[in-house]
């Protein structure tokens, strides 16, 4: 730890695993098109986060970004973008089960992509925990056969969604040694959505005119999963160990099983069940090492 924060990063951590587990619930609410949702999500949360940017002092550090470090920023955004564009797709297609339990298999790419591009390498438990993870995901593609090609298609957009979370997560592992939250979550989430806003414009997908309810729902979703979820976790991710960080990243996809039971009646068959215990396992062995 580098310093002592005023607030305990377990009690963080639970917080914004909570926060984070309500993501699929609020979508699931929403009419509208995939990417619009996932424009105004990242819309919002930059207009929230703009003024506490601004009162840190946070500019400075980005001038003192060199060109190379800058674009690196820049593409983490795009990358951000191109996340959330196919998760918050894959859950217009598939189970709340399927989708997060595949999207959340993120830690495994990170593993592989360490081993191979970042010259870590992998132990023979990360690798048992990927073999476990890859079987468990297979799995619950199998399970979702009967339910059709769109739910196929949802399992496989959650993947994508999976593999550019791993993308994002290394890239953050660097930046964040020479830049604050704010400093680099700011710029992150406005290339994001930029990004987003350009895909909706290319691919013809309406951004006006939405009912009130809808932009409370876009709102909900840049305060709640994106704010308190994914920012708070990310700050409190810094004073944790690997083992801490490996069992909370567990917490977002049962939380979100939970909740679409509870208030979608939403519950996994006994195959998705099977499968997604074993791709948690197989994330836990990867990720706790």
């Amino acid at each position: 730890m580098r310093e002592e924060p005023r607030i305990h990063p377990y009690l963080g951590i639970l917080f914004g695993v909570s926060a984070v587990s309500t993501a699929s619930i609020i979508i699931r609410l929403s009419g509208a098109p995939a990417l619009a949702i996932a424009s105004y999500r990242l819309f919002f949360a930059t207009l929230i986060l703009l003024p506490f940017f601004l009162l840190e002092g946070s500019v400075k550090e980005l001038r003192a970004l060199s060109p190379r470090g800058f674009s690196v920023l820049i593409g983490t955004g795009v990358v951000l973008a191109a996340h959330f564009g196919s998760w918050i797709t894959s859950l217009k297609l598939t189970s709340v089960a399927s989708s997060v339990i595949l999207v959340n298999v993120a830690p495994i790419f990170v593993a592989v992509l360490s081993h191979f591009y970042l010259k870590e390498r992998a132990t023979t438990r990360v690798w048992l925990g990927i073999v476990t993870a890859f079987i468990g995901a297979t799995i619950i593609s199998l399970g979702d056969v009967g339910r059709g090609e769109e739910s196929l298609l949802g399992d496989l957009l959650a993947a994508v969604g999976a593999v550019m979370l791993a993308l994002y997560l290394l890239a953050g592992r660097r930046i964040r040694q020479n830049l604050g939250l704010l400093a680099y979550v700011m710029p992150v989430y406005m290339v994001s959505a930029l990004t987003l806003f350009v895909s909706c414009l290319s691919a013809g997908v309406p951004l006006m005119p939405y009912s009130q309810e809808e932009f409370v729902i876009f709102l909900a979703l840049a305060v709640v999963p994106m704010i308190f979820g994914h920012t708070v976790y990310n700050w409190a991710l810094r004073y944790v160990e690997a083992p801490i960080v490996a069992v909370t990243l567990l917490g977002e996809p049962v939380g979100a099983i939970l909740l679409a039971a509870f208030f979608l009646r939403e519950v996994p068959g006994p195959v998705v069940a099977f499968g997604g215990v074993l791709t948690l396992l197989g994330i836990y062995l990867a990720a706790s090492t």
